[in-house]
């Protein structure tokens, strides 16, 4: 036989549930609270990162002054090549000229 739902029934089954919506509630709270706490940490977070892309724009800045230096490097380089190939070739005619001088003063002499 079915049990009837006495009006004592309903306000034990209504207390349960209350009391299992508070026990719910005061669960929610605690997750709230966490919540906060990582909204906290992902805020802490976000700060950490921007100090680290602050340090990456100096890291980008000093690579591009760094890049400027090479190529201000290699442009004297280039110019230090360009002088040391007219100087080698100065000398070179100066010696190939000394030498016909010499051979020249000495077929004189022997004549």
């Amino acid at each position: 036989m079915a049990r009837e739902w006495t009006d004592d029934r309903l306000d034990v089954l209504s207390k349960t549930v209350d009391s299992g919506f508070k026990l719910v509630d005061k669960r929610f709270e605690q997750v709230d609270k966490r919540f906060e706490q990582v909204d906290k940490r992902f805020k802490l977070v976000d700060k950490r990162f921007e100090q680290v892309d602050k340090r990456f724009e100096q890291v980008n800045k000093r690579f591009e002054e760094v890049d400027v230096d090479i190529r201000e490097v290699r442009g004297e380089m280039a110019e230090m090549r360009r002088l040391m190939s007219q100087g080698f070739i100065g000398l070179a005619v100066g010696m190939a000229s000394g030498f016909v001088a010499l051979a020249t003063l000495i077929v004189v002499a022997s004549i």
